[in-house]
C-alpha cells in the first residue's frame, strides 16, 4: 500500500485539476490573482 498511496494522491490532484479547468475556476483564480497584485502595488 505504501508504494500505491503517492499515484493515488498524483491521479486526484490531476483529476481535481482537470475538473477546475473544465469548469473554468481558472478565470476566478486569474481575477483574484491581479487584484491582489494591483492591491500590492497600490494601483488597485
Amino acid at each position: 500500500m505504501k508504494r500505491k498511496l503517492p499515484w493515488v494522491l498524483l491521479a486526484v490532484s490531476l483529476a481535481a485539476m482537470a475538473a477546475g479547468l473544465l469548469l473554468g475556476e481558472y478565470r476566478a483564480v486569474l481575477e483574484k490573482a491581479v487584484t491582489v497584485c494591483l492591491d500590492c502595488v497600490g494601483i488597485g
